[in-house]
């Protein structure tokens, strides 16, 4: 187990190394990193000696590792509009973002794990058929008008929930309603896919001739055999709520990493948008490392395999 733990972690370690060259290549693609950086009316001589001072008038692969070293202590470099350290501007953000993305993948488990599990057990009935309609709607349905919707009934006309910002726990509700609603449904489809194909193994047919309840076949032997498609699915859903709900979050003026992210890129304020990117990155590598070990509880034959290879 523990070989398999380091695989994944120096897995996870190539990904943010090459994040890093990604974030390092950005600010050069985007023109003079100082003229980037530097407000636009900064004088040529400031211009000059701010290139000097953070090495950009070195060479490109001497420029990378002072970006990289700088990087691994914290040091993104300073925000021109938010008149603060980069780092210090995110981590103030990620408390919030961190909120929002437990409350949208608890709204999302809440209602996909069991109408996964109903529409596999009660296949072709009417609960199967309503499920697969709330699949394709949420599905379907695009972030930015199912949240003008909630936006104009629930805020506007019942004025039950706050329009914007964040003053309490009832400004999660839209938000995480909406950046849950699609990962509720890809969840969902994907249990019901992965139970209906194990529910007709024949284990499952011997646990049912043995006189086990539906409930118990489901909780006892389906379940766990049919997660791991669920499970990376709620990966990859975990990962973009972390990297801030963007379209949620704009929307609703709520102040997270995402709408930090957009707010920065219209600011072309660097530093902050690094820090983002590396962050998040860091962040997904985590969750992805936790998913694997996961997966290797729910089935050792994947971490057998990674042994042997």
């Amino acid at each position: 187990m523990l070989s398999y733990v380091l695989q994944r972690l120096c897995h996870g370690l190539l990904v943010l190394w090459g994040v890093s060259v990604i974030v390092f290549l950005l600010m050069h693609l985007s023109g003079d990193p100082a003229t980037v950086l530097l407000p636009l009316d900064t004088p040529p001589e400031e211009v000059e000696a701010f290139r000097h001072k953070m090495g950009l008038d070195r060479p490109l692969p001497i420029q990378y590792l002072l970006f990289v070293s700088r990087m691994v202590r914290g040091d993104f470099g300073y925000s021109y509009h938010y008149r603060t350290d980069a780092l210090e501007i995110v981590l103030q953000r990620l408390p919030a973002t961190l909120r929002l993305a437990a409350a949208a993948l608890s709204f999302s488990l809440i209602l996909a794990l069991p109408a996964g599990a109903i529409a596999a057990l009660k296949k072709d009935s009417f609960l199967d058929v309503a499920v697969r309609v709330l699949v394709l709607i949420g599905q379907a349905v695009p972030g930015f008008w199912l949240a003008l919707m909630l936006m104009m009934l629930f805020s506007v006309r019942l004025r039950w929930l706050p329009v914007s910002g964040y003053t309490g726990w009832r400004s999660l509700i839209l938000p995480a309603v909406t950046a849950g609603s699609f990962s509720m449904a890809s969840i969902a489809r994907l249990l019901r896919s992965g139970l209906l194909e194990v529910l007709g193994k024949d284990y499952i047919l011997t646990a049912r001739a043995k006189g086990l309840s539906s409930a118990q076949v489901l909780t006892r032997h389906a379940l766990k055999n049919a997660a791991i498609p669920a499970v990376s699915m709620i990966a990859i859903q975990t990962g973009w709520l972390l990297g801030g709900s963007v379209i949620a979050e704009v929307i609703f003026a709520y102040p997270g990493l995402g709408y930090l992210a957009v707010n920065s890129i219209g600011y072309r304020d660097l530093p902050v948008i690094q820090c983002f990117v590396t962050v998040m990155a860091a962040m997904v590598v985590v969750v992805n490392l936790v998913v694997d070990l996961v997966y290797a509880w729910l089935d050792p034959r994947i971490r057998l395999y990674q042994n042997d290879h």
